[in-house]
């Protein structure tokens, strides 16, 4: 493998918030496939029906091709799963993407081809169950007629700084010599470098160890507001007195949803629970953190009844609906348990949320958003901020509160109206 020259032809497996970016940045440079098993979104995606996505039409327009048809990628040698691994309702990894992308590209692997995994997993995942998968599948060996790796993604929506090409990017591979073409194949199209991981073991256990950290970081601040706010002082005055310290690192409390920190981290609490460790601090950030949304439902509340607000005759504006800040996605966002909660205390509530498409947040948890900024326009008892999106922080908040109304804000960008 090693004497043989590799001229890149790549195939990107699933066309979501991670394969369509990574699609069109290795489109730049090589002859490049998308890959994606929902017909209609790959007839959106090819029509620019999916938003207003300018790198993805300059990419279609330059030679990026996308197919719904597997068959259409046997000519590709580098082939990228970046399909979702969610959890079921009992918080156990589901892997049933990855094992299904695994098996379309079984069927079409060739003599040297290279797999590599986006999807964040568990450590052990890609050589323990992808790989002979793939084995069954195609009728190849292992690291003798084919080779795998893992790349964690890193994508970050809605984050114009650390976009695809600007970050550094984790490679492995499943030989010295896999692992060598696939780092230099990453590096070929980023501006920020890569970094090579001693295996694809530490490579799949560091996206967990990013994510992990991130919640549990989360769910300190989560707490202390919680513990302050019982005390009457705010957690942002005392987050800015202690950034004071050298060694302290900042962050704000929040909703903590979408596919990453509200998944990847119970990924890492099943394997341990595997190999007989208690993840005891793991377990209770997510404790901590699913709980937020009810903590706010209740702050609401308790607010409403000091200023004498009956639930039924109280107008309450929830500002976003996506998980997380300047981003259309609404994966396991935990506005909708908020809403859900205030809804069910008897609240008129509205969802405002020009960044999301209402429909798909209809389809999927079967509540209207809008984006029509007349809601801004009228006056509200209690304005929530779900998403602190960029967009919103011109708002007058006086100007759509009634005199006792006040604003519920966890992330501090806007003050409650005295």
């Amino acid at each position: 493998m090693a004497n043989k020259p590799f001229e890149f032809k790549i195939g990107v497996i699933g066309l979501g918030y991670v394969g369509t970016p990574l699609a069109c940045l290795f489109s730049k440079k090589y002859d490049t496939w998308g890959y994606d098993i929902n017909a209609a979104k790959v007839e959106k995606l090819t029509n620019g029906k999916m938003n207003d996505n300018k790198m993805l039409s300059k990419a279609l327009a330059q030679g990026l091709k996308l197919t719904c048809d597997i068959q259409n990628l046997k000519g590709c040698n580098v082939y990228i799963i970046a399909v979702p691994t969610p959890v079921n309702k009992s918080n156990k990894p589901d892997i049933s993407c990855v094992r299904s992308a695994t098996r379309s590209v079984g069927g079409i692997l060739k003599e040297g081809d290279i797999v590599v995994y986006e999807s964040t997993v568990y450590p052990g995942l890609t050589e323990e169950v992808c790989a002979p998968l793939l084995e069954a599948t195609s009728g190849l060996k292992l690291n003798q007629n084919f080779y795998v790796g893992f790349s964690p993604e890193r994508i970050n929506p809605g984050d114009t700084v650390h976009t695809i090409e600007n970050i550094v990017k984790v490679t492995s591979g499943s030989t010295p010599e896999a692992a060598e073409i696939i780092d230099s194949l990453y590096a070929s199209v980023l501006t920020h470098g890569t970094f090579k991981a001693k295996s694809i073991k530490v490579a799949e256990a560091c996206k967990l160890m990013e994510n992990c950290q991130r919640d549990v970081q989360i769910a300190f601040f989560n707490e202390m507001e919680k513990i302050y706010d019982k005390m009457g002082i705010s957690i942002e005055d005392v987050t800015e007195a202690a950034s004071t310290k050298w060694n302290f690192v900042p962050a704000t409390p929040g909703l903590v949803g979408g596919h990453c920190i509200a998944v990847d981290p119970y990924y890492l609490i099943n394997k341990a629970q595997e190999v007989d460790v208690v993840p005891s601090l793991l377990s209770t950030a997510r404790e901590v953190n699913e709980q937020m949304a009810v903590w706010m439902a209740g702050k609401i509340k308790s607010a409403s009844e000091s200023r004498n607000f009956v639930a039924p005759e109280t107008n309450v504006l929830i500002l976003g609906f996506s998980f997380k800040p300047n981003s259309d996605d609404i994966r396991n966002t935990k506005v909708a348990d908020l809403y859900i909660n205030l809804v069910g205390a008897g609240y008129k509530t509205t969802l405002y949320d020009p960044l999301v498409d209402g429909e798909e947040v209809k389809e999927e948890y079967d509540i209207k958003v809008t984006a029509d900024e007349a809601v801004l326009n009228k006056k509200y008892q209690i304005v929530v901020i779900g998403t602190n999106h960029k967009i919103f922080n011109n708002i007058d908040m006086n100007k759509i509160l009634t005199d006792k109304g006040f604003v519920c804000d966890i992330y501090g960008i806007h003050k409650v109206k005295a």
